[in-house]
């Protein structure tokens, strides 16, 4: 049996990319002109506070105080990033498929929360219902349900019409992780 992974992984793996191009970066400084353009993209998606840190990780400072002040999405990518310098073995692998079936009980456990009114996993819901939007095809089709699954609806055939059959599987799968997590 497949261990779920954590949302702290959930979150490491989805922004692996991103978390290995700004420590690889921050390693060598003369890659500054490489990570400017990811971190203008950052700011204009939203992470704000998460570029202001990572510019200051760029600049030298491994103080961890600083991610205090992010939420825990960014926190979780800024902490990864000063990780990654430290051990670059520790950097998540950035070709890593996700497996869907891993990530259905993190995300039932997330609707489930934010259903429940935590603020916390519903922002973080929304964070990652956004970026999986901006990948296009089976992902902004289940960010898509969300809201829906959020709001209770758990009509398999309505969530799942018109979605491919990798998003009709992850979307059952949630379904039912929900349906266990509903039960206790």
């Amino acid at each position: 049996m497949t261990v779920p992974l954590s949302s702290t992984e959930q979150i490491r793996q989805f922004h692996a990319r991103f978390i290995n191009a700004v420590a690889e970066a921050c390693m060598m400084p003369d890659e500054r002109n490489q990570l400017e353009p990811l971190l203008k993209q950052a700011e204009q998606a939203g992470w704000k506070d998460l570029v202001s840190v990572i510019r200051k990780i760029y600049a030298g400072q491994r103080e961890t105080g600083m991610l205090e002040l992010l939420d825990e999405e960014d926190r979780v990518i800024a902490s990864s990033i000063l990780q990654g310098i430290q051990n670059p073995a520790s950097l998540p692998d950035p070709e890593a498929k996700p497996d869907g079936s891993m990530a259905a009980p993190g995300l039932a456990s997330m609707i489930q929360a934010a259903a429940s009114g935590n603020a916390q996993a519903l922002s973080l819901l929304g964070n990652m219902g956004e970026q999986m939007s901006k990948v296009g095809g089976d992902m902004s089709r289940i960010s898509g349900i969300f809201r829906r699954l959020v709001n209770g609806e758990r009509d398999p055939d309505a969530l799942t019409k018109g979605m491919a059959k990798r998003a009709e599987e992850l979307t059952l799968s949630i379904l039912e992780e929900l349906g266990k997590l509903e039960k206790h």
